[in-house]
Formats: structure tokens, sequence, C-alpha cells
């Protein structure tokens, strides 16, 4: 027998068309009664749906999280209700006679006896600014698209613009490309388009338009180099709105932008904070938050045996967000805190597991800022060694540092005398 902790709350089950209700009520002698009904999930529905849960004294909700179709939902019922939204994981339904009213019963049930894990739903600020900034990266892949499509059709007609200019969709590039567009099969001198602070000589980058682009493939052309300043005229729209919801947040995006790695953009500043949003008491450590952001191995053990370590799939946008960032700290002596600790990990689990270990890192790193509204200090990262301090090693581990260093042993006979 499960202890109930909730003696009046509600489980949904959520489908595109309708969504079906269960309330339980426990009464002082533990008895349960259920109440069952089913809502469409136009507007209409919605709001009847929460006049139901207010004539039953409902103010706890939990529905598991299905596509797209619990927002509108979850919007609704918010103002009146704590809705706690689940991962499917946790209300998974046993196996056998399965229907939508059992499932929204089985919720229910779980949530009753405090069996599901909330999941972490920002403000509806933060979660406006969430979605604007995954469009952001939306629009960014489709731009790459097609500016690939569009070298490829550069390397077909053998333009050889990439090999002397930095920036094929450069001004130089770009004015380049569009007189061979306009006047297809004409000799032309390139120097009037170049600019003086290109690094190529003039005469290299005559030689690199000395092709033919075919009548399909300037057509080709036309259309993805359309697409593509139409689609960075509309990346630029989204930034002023990006923008203008962010006015409220300028104080910590300057505190985040302290942190290695974050000053150059301050995209990247704003990609982090509509993801983790500001309000760090939700995640009660840094821990949690690294957990929840995938950056930390799993638990997967059973009998005494360790099955797996590697880490979750979680924080699809965060992740390779802080996985880019981490890449360049490592390279720069601008940060010797980040710098030496990949450099420590990566000698010995390799060049991922330091990655993912300098990504926990500047999260840790922003969990504090945000939790102390403090800059960002490297005090305490990089302790020096006393000098004094010695540490003594057998002969054995001397040998394998050294061969982690890179040098080759001739005598790998062990020993346990210490050097």
């Amino acid at each position: 027998m499960f202890k109930i902790f909730r003696k009046n709350c509600c489980g949904l089950d959520v489908h595109k068309t309708w969504i079906y209700a269960c309330i339980g009520i426990t009464d002082a002698n533990g008895r349960t009664e259920y109440n069952q009904a089913r809502f469409s999930s136009f507007s209409k529905g919605l709001h009847e749906l929460a006049d139901w849960l207010a004539k039953h004294d409902c103010k706890e909700v939990c529905m598991e999280s299905s596509g797209k179709y619990w927002i509108p939902v979850f919007n609704i019922l918010e103002k009146t209700c704590w809705v706690t939204l689940a991962h499917p994981k946790y209300t998974k339904p046993q196996k056998g006679n399965k229907t939508d009213r059992k499932d929204a019963k089985w919720i229910c049930d779980l949530f009753m006896c405090d069996m599901i894990k909330p999941s972490f739903i920002p403000p509806p600020d933060i979660r406006h600014l969430r979605e604007m900034m995954r469009y952001r990266f939306k629009l960014t892949n489709f731009l790459t698209g097609e500016k690939n499509r569009a070298q490829n059709c550069l390397t077909v007609s053998n333009l050889k613009l990439d090999d002397v200019f930095s920036d094929v969709f450069g001004k130089s590039a770009r004015s380049i490309t569009a007189y061979i567009l306009d006047h297809p099969g004409e000799q032309f001198d390139v120097a009037p388009f170049v600019d003086g602070r290109c690094k190529h000589p003039i005469e290299e980058i005559q030689a690199a338009v000395d092709g033919s682009v075919s009548r399909e493939q300037a057509a080709k052309l036309r259309e993805i180099l359309r697409h593509i300043d139409e689609i960075q005229a509309h990346k630029q729209n989204i930034e002023a709105e990006i923008l203008r919801l962010t006015a409220p947040y300028t104080q910590l995006l300057e505190l985040i932008r302290t942190v290695p790695g974050f000053s150059s953009d301050p995209m990247t500043a704003i990609a982090v904070l509509s993801e983790i949003g500001a309000d760090m008491s939700v995640f009660p450590t840094a821990k949690n938050l690294s957990s929840w952001a995938g950056c930390c191995p799993r638990n997967d053990q059973s009998g005494g045996k360790c099955k797996s370590t590697r880490i979750s799939r979680a924080g699809v946008y965060l992740k390779p967000l802080l996985v880019q960032v981490a890449n360049a700290v490592v390279k720069s002596d601008k940060y010797p805190e980040c710098k030496e600790r990949y450099r420590r990990l990566k000698a010995r689990r390799g060049h991922k597991k330091a990655i993912i270990a300098v990504c926990r890192m500047l999260l840790t790193a922003i969990w504090n800022i945000l939790s102390k509204l403090e800059p960002y200090s490297a005090k305490g990262y990089l302790v020096d060694r006393p000098a004094n301090m010695s540490m003594v090693i057998t002969k054995s581990q001397a040998l394998s540092l050294l061969r982690l260093r890179g040098y080759v042993i001739k005598d790998d006979s062990p020993s346990q005398d210490s050097a």
C-alpha cells in the first residue's frame, strides 16, 4: 500500500484532439473516489476543463509531455492550477489492458503517491525567449545548408573562390559571383571587385574564376543566393525580437558574459539564459543543473556492477553550445584554469570526456554567478602546489606517466621501488 501525499489531484492524458482527465479525491478514511471526463483540445474544451477542475476544487494537475500538444493545456491551466509536466518514462503504464481513460487514472495514481518527477518549466517570458532562440538556431542550420549547396555549385563549375577568399559569401566573392551569373561565359577583370585587404594576389584570383557555369547550375545558384539573403533577413528580424525580450535581463547577461568563452558573442549568453532561466532556485545545486543539461556521467548500476557511465541525451540545445565554447576556451591562454583542467583530464580520459568536464565547469560557474549575482572569478581553480610539498611514486607509476607523455621506455620490467 502506497502512502497518499495528495488528497485531491488530477491526471491528464493529452492527445491531439481529446484530453482524458481523472480526478482522485481521498477522504479521511483513505478511500479514493475517481471522477473522469473527456474534453476537446480546442480552446473552448480547455476552458471547460479548467471550470471542471475548479468545480471539484482541484488545484494540482499532472500530465505527460506529448509532443507539442501539452503546451496549450499548460498555458491555460497554469493560471488557476499548479501543473506538473512529467517525462513519459516516469508515467509508463503497466502492460496489458490499456485505454486512454486508464492512462489518465494511472497518471493520477502516480501523482497522488508522489511517484512522478516533475520537469523544469521556465516562466512564460523565458519560454518565449527559448522559442525564439531555438528558431534562430534552426535558421542558422538552414543558412549553413544553403551555403554548402552554393559551394557545391561553384565547385562543379570549377570556380575556386574558396581557395582565394576566406569567406566565399563576403562582399568581394559575392560581387564576383553576381557578375559571373549576369554575364555567363564572359571574360572579365576581377581587380575592380576585390577589396584591398585581400591577402591573395590578383593573378591568383583571376585564375580561380577561370571556369564555366552551365545554365542549370546558374539557375540553381541564383535561387540559392536569393534564399540565403532571405534567411539572413529573417534571422536579423528574429535577433531584433530576441534583444527586445532580453531587455529585463541585461544585468544577468552581463554577468554570464564574464564566464570564459561567453564574452565574444552576446547571443551565446542569451542562448544559455533561454535554456536554464534566470532563477537558479529550481536547481538545488550546480550538480542538479549539470545533470539536467546532460553534462555528467549517468548512474546505471545493478548487482554492484556499473553498466554504463555515458552522458545522457539531455540538453539537446544547451550541451552542443557548451561543447562549442569549451573547445574554444581550452585553446586560449587567457583562461589557464580551463586549459589546465582539460590538459590533465585528456591525458587520462581522452579528449571527449575532458571537454564534457570543461562544459560542466562552465555550467557550474554560471550557476554560481546567477545564484550569487557576482561576476566570474578564476580564484579557487588555480591553486598552486606548495614548494615544499613532494609526492612519492613507484617506479612503475613513473614509467606509466612517461608513457602517457609519449616517451618510449626500453626497460618495462615492473618494480615497486620508490622513485
